[in-house]
């Protein structure tokens, strides 16, 4: 099965369809997505340069199964497709940068930490629930109780 995104106004992805791989062949026998945008429009409607290929295996920059990853991530309802050829969440916060080749979004100051020994082990004896929430104003990761 092929999977191609349905896109709105400013590439925002508002469906998500599966076409038959034979639908999507072209004349000499090889998948085309041009020609899964000519079926889709004529079945749908839909114009043609607004249906964009999409790889259910491809996450993060990277095909699940090892083969060449397509479009940075398989297309989800609300997502972008964006000018760097790739499907990307919205972007989280107005300093957090995107990184094209992940298609994921990153803080100014890198990755969520990770939970001390003593917030894990809380954690997991049931009497906190600790994580991380970022902090626009102050630029940082900030822990939080919600279980507080």
């Amino acid at each position: 099965m092929a999977h191609f995104a349905k896109l709105g106004i400013n590439g925002k992805v508002i469906g998500v369809h599966t076409v038959n791989d034979s639908d999507i062949l072209n004349g000499d026998g090889v998948e085309d997505e041009s020609v899964g945008q000519q079926f889709l429009e004529r079945i749908h409607g839909w114009p043609a340069p607004m249906w964009i290929q999409t790889s259910y295996n491809t996450s993060k920059g990277v095909h699940k199964l090892g083969g060449t990853p397509l479009r940075g991530n398989y297309a989800g309802i609300g997502m972008i497709y964006d000018d760097n050829d790739i499907f990307r969440s919205k972007q989280p916060y107005p300093s957090w940068t995107l990184n094209t080749t992940t298609a994921t979004w990153h803080s100014p100051i890198g990755d969520v930490p990770a939970l001390t020994a003593e917030q894990d082990s809380q954690n997991l004896a049931g009497t906190h629930r600790w994580s991380y929430s970022w902090n626009e104003v102050g630029q940082s990761w900030d822990a939080i109780d919600s279980k507080a």
